[in-house]
């Protein structure tokens, strides 16, 4: 059964905080990804010749289909992938306000914590500093630290696992697509998703929303900072405001 609220069983014995970035670390309502969505769009419309409506109905199936835009276009299409991610995050970061009371959160919650993305490194590093959060990371691990394969598929994360040594039974997973949650689940890591205010997703693709399949999702919230506080509160770091 999803919760909503942490129960100190389950986070008591988490040793590693593993979150993802867009529309994870920031509400979704910021609407940070939309830029870079259209930044996606522009590429698939330049490299293809296809008018934009075209363009973005063939990247989002990518999308769908692959994990990223990116694993799509270069199965398909022979595509440098570095390049894509540059002119993909080529955004205006000033949208993201600092996040002081998250930035508190993270930095004491015990043990280590990182950034998995399906984005770049300069993308979350850009972003995590735009909300003041970089210095409570202890590593990002990105799509190119993937090889390029990208969650939701297990190999993206057996090759995190590697790199970090993450003991997955004394782990927690923060996300904001339920299927990306699947193999930490599997994988024996508690699972946390975060979900726009009453569910108002706006655009979302189907996949993208919570749905009826919940057995992989241990949490869902619409509050990640208050989500990480009440978790702190079972590690004795009640002396902190978190909201």
């Amino acid at each position: 059964m999803t919760k909503t609220h942490p129960d100190a069983a389950d986070f008591m014995t988490i040793r590693d905080w593993v979150f993802d970035l867009d529309n994870t670390l920031y509400p979704h309502h910021v609407d940070l990804f939309a830029q870079v969505d259209r930044n996606m769009t522009a590429y698939v419309s330049k490299l293809l010749s296809l008018p934009e409506d075209e363009a973005r109905v063939l990247q989002k199936s990518y999308y769908r289909d692959h994990g990223t835009t990116l694993q799509g276009l270069m199965i398909n299409h022979d595509i440098d992938p570095n390049d894509f991610l540059k002119k993909a995050h080529e955004i205006d970061y000033s949208v993201l306000e600092p996040n002081p009371v998250l930035g508190a959160a993270i930095k004491a919650l015990p043990g280590r914590k990182f950034i998995f993305t399906n984005g770049s490194v300069p993308h979350a590093q850009k972003t995590a500093e735009a909300l003041g959060i970089l210095d409570h990371f202890d590593d990002i691990f990105d799509i190119v630290a993937a090889g390029f394969t990208p969650k939701p598929e297990a190999d993206a994360y057996a090759k995190f696992l590697r790199r970090s040594g993450v003991d997955t039974d004394h782990a927690a997973m923060f996300e904001d697509l339920p299927r990306n949650l699947r193999e930490p689940k599997a994988l024996g890591m508690k699972t946390v998703l975060i979900v726009p205010p009453n569910l108002e997703y706006g655009f979302a693709e189907a996949f993208e929303r919570l749905d009826d399949e919940t057995a992989h999702i241990d949490y869902v919230t619409e509050d990640l900072t208050g989500f990480v506080g009440a978790v702190l509160a079972f590690h004795g770091e009640r002396n902190m405001n978190y909201r």
